[in-house]
Formats: C-alpha cells, structure tokens, sequence
C-alpha cells in the first residue's frame, strides 16, 4: 500500500469516528468560555472598570495576549488527538489488520502524521474562532483596539494554528512510544497541566533555571505563537532573552521528530499482539 492509500485509509479511520469532532466541540466550548472571561477581566482591568483598587493593566499588547488564550490553554487537546490516533488502535488491535494490508509499518505511520497536520489545522481553526471572537468582542465593547486589522495578528493567527499541528505530531509520538492509552493520556495530563506549568512558574524565582525551562515544549510552543497568558500572569522567561519565534517552533518541531523516531525504532515495529 503506498502513502497515499495509506492516508486515505486513516482519514477514514479518524472521520468515520465521533472522537475528534467531540474533542473539537469540548476545545470551542472550553477555549471560548475561558476567553471570554479573561476578555471581560483584561479589558475591564486595562480600562480601570473594576471594582475597588484592582490596578489598572496596560492595553498595550493585550488583543495578542487574549487570542493566544487557545495555545496557552488548549495545546492539550491537539496533543490528546495526536496521542488517541495512535493508541486507541493498540486499544482495539485495530493496528492488526493494518499491518497485515501494510506491512511497511513506516508507510502507515506516515498516512498518520499526514492527516495528523490535517487534524492540526483543524483543530487550530477552531481554537482560533473560539478565542477570537469573544476577546475581540469585548475588547470593543470597552473601546480598545483589536488589532484584527493588523498584519502582525493575522501572522499571530498562522503561528498559532502552526503550533496546534506541531502538537499534533507530538501526541502522534507520544503514542507511538507508549502504547497503553490510560498511562499515555495520564502521563501527557499530568506534565501539560502540572509538571510544566509548576517549572515554569518556579523558574521566575530561581535564577538561572529560566535558561532551561523556556525549552520545554509548552514554552517553545508559547515562543512560537510570541503572546502567552501563561507569561503575562507569571513570567517565567527573563524579558532580555526570549526564545525567538521560529527557534521556538524549531524546538516543538524537535519534540515531535524525537518522539516519533523513537516511537518508531522502541515500539511501532514490535509485535502488536
């Protein structure tokens, strides 16, 4: 089977199941409620509108700081499609039948990775209406500016959308290297939503660790897209020296290819029963 019939035949494995449109709708409902709090509390904030003595936020920079709401947050979920594509066929031994029709086990985990990006674009679409436009929203409704007019957002829009498929790819080796579904799903949780997030935030208060931590995937990724609401709420990243955009998208890049050839030579090629 060659590449391309192997890509038609994992699109038909991934769109013929309800798992990623309900993992699409979970990430709009998720990312546009959380975007749309931040919205209200940010623009209120930056235009002295809150109760009592909040201090008042500079609006400068704060339009890319409320879109940037679907990487900084919702980066698990693309890792999560990328993981499931993979490990809910171990699950299922659905991975049997395909190696028997393919043996080239590199063809098939190349179709994977192909819709992967396509899931990645997706994904990222949807992640991007559903910060945008309640955070644009509101930032009118104060009378800020939404910068949609500028270039410089709509490159913001690309990057973001680019980080999402990159995280795809890096949930495809994750569960291309661990094959149980219950202990990739719990390993990718528990260092998205604690592990990084806990180092990060200790960086800003030890000096010198930021030199490492700004290379970890959820800081490459915050990198890449260049706005984070993790840096504007607890820096972590000494302001003189931020990882530049594209070497950020670099170093998620080399998550992905890392895990994936990993993945490859240690697990894709054993036996799957």
């Amino acid at each position: 089977m060659s590449l391309a019939n192997a890509t038609r035949s994992e699109a038909t494995k991934q769109f013929t199941t309800s798992m990623w449109w309900i993992l699409a709708i979970v990430l709009f409902a998720y990312i546009g409620f959380t975007a749309a709090v931040l919205g209200f509390v940010f623009s209120a904030a930056a235009t002295g509108s809150l109760p009592g003595d909040a201090p008042q936020i500079p609006a400068e920079g704060l339009p890319a700081t409320l879109y940037s709401t679907a990487t900084a947050v919702g980066y698990v979920f693309p890792l999560l499609i990328g993981t499931l594509m993979v490990t809910t066929e171990f699950r299922h031994k659905t991975l049997t039948p395909t190696f028997l029709a393919t043996p080239r086990r590199g063809v098939v985990l190349g179709g994977k990775i192909a819709i992967g990006v396509l899931l990645g674009v997706l994904f990222g679409v949807v992640g991007v209406v559903a910060s945008v436009a309640p955070s644009a929203a509101l930032l009118a409704g104060y009378g800020l500016e939404t910068d949609l007019g500028s270039g410089d957002t709509w490159a913001l829009f690309g990057r973001m959308i680019l980080a999402f498929v990159l995280w795809v790819l890096v949930g495809i080796g994750v569960g291309a290297l661990v094959r149980n579904q219950v202990g990739a799903i719990v390993g990718v949780l528990v260092f998205t939503q604690f592990l990084e997030p806990v180092g990060r935030t200790a960086a800003g208060f030890v000096e010198g660790l930021t030199n490492i931590t700004r290379f970890l995937p959820g800081a490459a990724s915050d990198a890449l897209v260049g706005a984070s609401l993790f840096s504007t709420a607890a820096p972590g990243l000494p302001a003189e020296d931020p990882l530049q955009w594209w070497i950020g998208g670099l170093v998620l890049l080399g998550y992905a290819v890392v895990l994936l050839v990993l993945g490859h030579l240690l697990s894709w090629r054993r036996d799957v029963t």
